[in-house]
């Protein structure tokens, strides 16, 4: 059950970093270019929020059948990992930067649709989601990826 959590987690990062990335290049886009919001701007934002709510609730799965997770901080103790980096990373930076990835998301994407003006709708998706963006890729476990 691991790996195949761990390999769908893995993959789905993928979608998850590049629709996120296309959700702030397209809000900033929006509110520099002073264009109107449309139909697209809002499917692209809530496609965003979608896959990386989904990406939580499978790293959440990952997190607790992992032994790279909760397991390695119940073994080790909390002081053994975060004395080393790549435990440490695994076991907290990761799952909490990312946690607070999706806030950032949902706070952004929720606080857009109370906004009456196009430019007020891409001004706050462009602030939460540029946020959200650094958080993750500041967190990405990148001798991973490649």
């Amino acid at each position: 059950m691991y790996t195949t959590i761990q390999f769908i987690h893995s993959y789905w990062a993928y979608l998850v970093l590049l629709i996120v990335l296309l959700a702030t290049i397209n809000a900033l886009a929006g509110f520099f270019s002073k264009r109107e919001y449309g139909a697209k701007d809002f499917r692209v934002s809530l496609f965003a929020l979608i896959v990386t709510h989904i990406q939580v609730l499978i790293g959440l799965v990952l997190y607790f059948v992992s032994p790279l997770g909760l397991q390695n901080i119940t073994n080790s103790g909390m002081g053994v990992v975060m004395k080393d980096s790549t435990a440490r990373l695994y076991a907290v930076e990761h799952p909490l930067i990312m946690i607070l990835t999706v806030v950032f998301i949902t706070i952004g994407y929720s606080k857009h649709k109370k906004k009456l003006l196009s430019n007020g709708k891409f001004k706050t998706l462009a602030i939460f989601y540029t946020i959200a963006l650094v958080l993750m890729l500041s967190r990405i476990p990148w001798n991973e990826w490649f």
